[in-house]
């Protein structure tokens, strides 16, 4: 990309600057290229002055000039200058940015992809809901951001690993068996009595009346305790496959579903103890063990085992991190949670430390709380109660790429409202709507083009001078840097901005500039850029998860 080449040059430039005796010998800060929101203010600005200026302590303005005095000529660059208060900008060749066309045409669905991962293996775990009940809207928010970041990554250059962790260790399995267990007597018209923190949704009575119809009664017979491990078994599989069939449905798919169980059984949960005991990190006290987090900064200790001698979700958590760094050798891992584990985040970080790995290595991102609104009328959630609004209701009422879209149009640490009138729309009111209408036209004018017998792949994209065209063009030169923008900050919404900013400029682009006229060449010129724009705006859909239409 242009602007890396930019940046890379700006520092060579501060630094033959220092050597030459004209900035002083600092450390030089990490070099920003932005794009100024005034476009008379050029293509991109460098603020590297501005930061240097403290330790430097000089004006930034002179700062600025003496690094501009060592920029060579730089392809694709037409100019630079030096404004006040020290910014360093950057015009791009026009005929530079016109050539790019062919580029993109060249590179097709490869374009935008880089190497800025290096082959780093992640691990990127999403979702891991409880499996004690069916996925709520709320799921289906963290299951797009991981999937549509598992995407992005993948295009960047890492090597991504989507993991599902199954939770079916634990007292919530424990309530949510013996909650199924207890409805499934009543179903037949037993006695039977609900624990009291068990699981009282109506899924549960239609999850124990399937297995009644099933099985008959055959667990009648058995002692409770198997009853309830017998049943619980065939239910948590019941579970996990409606959860499956729904992220298939919502176009999410993992490689690998992790059994918590497994930690138990394969002796890593007594290693992760042993090796936390070792290092001081465990003090028994209360009949219970904890975690001495104290000790690493935290403001208080946690529990691993509990006095009744049952681990702690997050004594579990320990151990799971334990694998994926420590067994399975990952690089990065990055785990997806939801709001109600906001206050884990910094105690899990420190447990990865006591396990003698950078905290640096996890990433740890909370997607927030989505509320369903019908106009004025907020609908109410409530998983514990039973009053569910199910990820596989929205998905019933709103298609799948307008889920995606609306999950991913705010930021993942901020509270969203889904609001399902505007999600059925099909108008232009509907961003979704608005991005896919934007990809039809474009391939029906491609589809016109190929009816007529217009052969385009001779065209001159020098011809390409009006301002509509230069602004298209200029927008699909984005894509990289939105790509490489969302690889590096884990923030996908800038997926859905940059497609609706696409879409806009090229429904500009259409009403402005006719595409297939009587100027032979000059329509040859512009099918090429109405192709590459097809290229980059099915991409920028493709990666979001969403399809890119022919025809709406």
């Amino acid at each position: 990309m242009i602007r890396k080449r930019i940046a890379e040059v700006l520092e060579q430039s501060a630094v033959q600057a220092q050597e030459g005796g004209l900035i002083p010998k600092v450390s030089l800060p990490d070099v920003f290229i932005e794009r100024p929101q005034n476009p008379d203010h050029g293509d991109y600005a460098a603020t590297i002055a501005l930061k240097l200026a403290r330790a430097a302590k000089m004006n930034p303005l002179e700062i600025a000039n003496s690094i501009a005095k060592f920029l060579p000529d730089i392809e694709g660059v037409e100019s630079f200058s030096v404004v006040r208060p020290g910014f360093i900008n950057f015009t791009l060749s026009k005929n530079w940015m016109i050539q790019q066309v062919d580029e993109i045409l060249k590179r097709d669905d490869t374009y935008g992809d880089s190497s800025l991962g290096e082959g780093t293996r992640v691990q990127l775990e999403f979702v891991s809901v409880n499996p004690t009940g069916p996925l709520h809207v709320g799921h289906g928010r963290g299951a797009v951001l991981g999937s549509t970041l598992a995407n992005v990554l993948s295009r960047s250059g890492y090597s991504v690993e989507r993991e599902y962790y199954v939770n079916n260790a634990g007292s919530q399995m424990r309530n949510f068996y013996a909650s199924l267990y207890a409805r499934y007597r009543e179903v037949l018209g037993l006695p039977s009595e609900m624990p009291s923190d068990g699981y009282f949704g109506d899924y549960v009575i239609d999850l124990a009346r399937e297995i009644a119809n099933e099985r008959d009664e055959v667990f009648v017979g058995l002692p409770d305790e198997e009853a309830i491990a017998e049943i619980g078994q065939i239910g948590l599989e019941k579970v996990l496959s409606s959860i499956k069939e729904e992220l298939q449905q919502l176009g999410v798919e993992f490689e690998v579903w992790f059994s918590e169980q497994s930690l138990y059984e394969s002796g890593v949960f007594n290693k992760i103890m042993e090796l936390m005991r070792q290092n001081g990190y465990v003090d028994g006290r209360e009949g219970a063990q904890w975690f001495v987090s104290t000790e690493l900064g935290e403001d208080k200790d946690n529990v691993l085992i509990r006095s009744d001698g049952m681990p702690t979700y997050f004594a579990a958590d320990i151990a799971y991190h334990y694998n994926k760094f420590l067994e399975r050798s990952f690089d990065k891992v990055i785990d997806i949670w939801g709001a109600d584990h906001q206050g884990h985040v910094w105690r899990m970080k420190t447990a990865v430390r006591a396990l003698g790995i950078s905290p640096d290595r996890l990433q740890i991102l909370i997607s927030q709380m989505v509320s369903l609104r019908r106009g004025e009328e907020l609908l109410k959630v409530s998983k514990r109660a039973g009053d569910i609004i199910t990820l596989r209701e929205l998905m019933d009422e709103v298609v799948t790429d307008v889920c995606r879209f609306f999950f991913l149009s705010r930021s993942a640490d901020s509270h969203m409202d889904f609001d399902l009138e505007l999600a059925k729309k099909e108008s232009m009111d509907n961003p979704v709507y608005y991005v896919q209408y934007g990809h039809a036209r474009i391939a029906g004018i491609l589809r016109l083009a190929r009816e007529r017998g217009f052969d385009y792949t001779q065209g001159d994209v020098s011809l390409l001078t009006e301002d509509a065209e230069l602004a298209l063009i200029k927008k699909l030169l984005l894509f990289p840097e939105i790509l490489e923008m969302v690889a590096t900050t884990l923030e996908p919404q800038h997926l859905p901005y940059y497609a609706q900013d696409l879409a806009t400029t090229f429904h500009n682009f259409y009403e402005r500039c006719r595409v297939i006229s009587g100027d032979t060449a000059l329509t040859s010129a512009r099918l090429k850029l109405v192709e590459a724009t097809r290229i980059v705006m099915a991409k920028t859909l493709h990666v979001m998860g969403m399809k890119a239409p022919e025809r709406m």
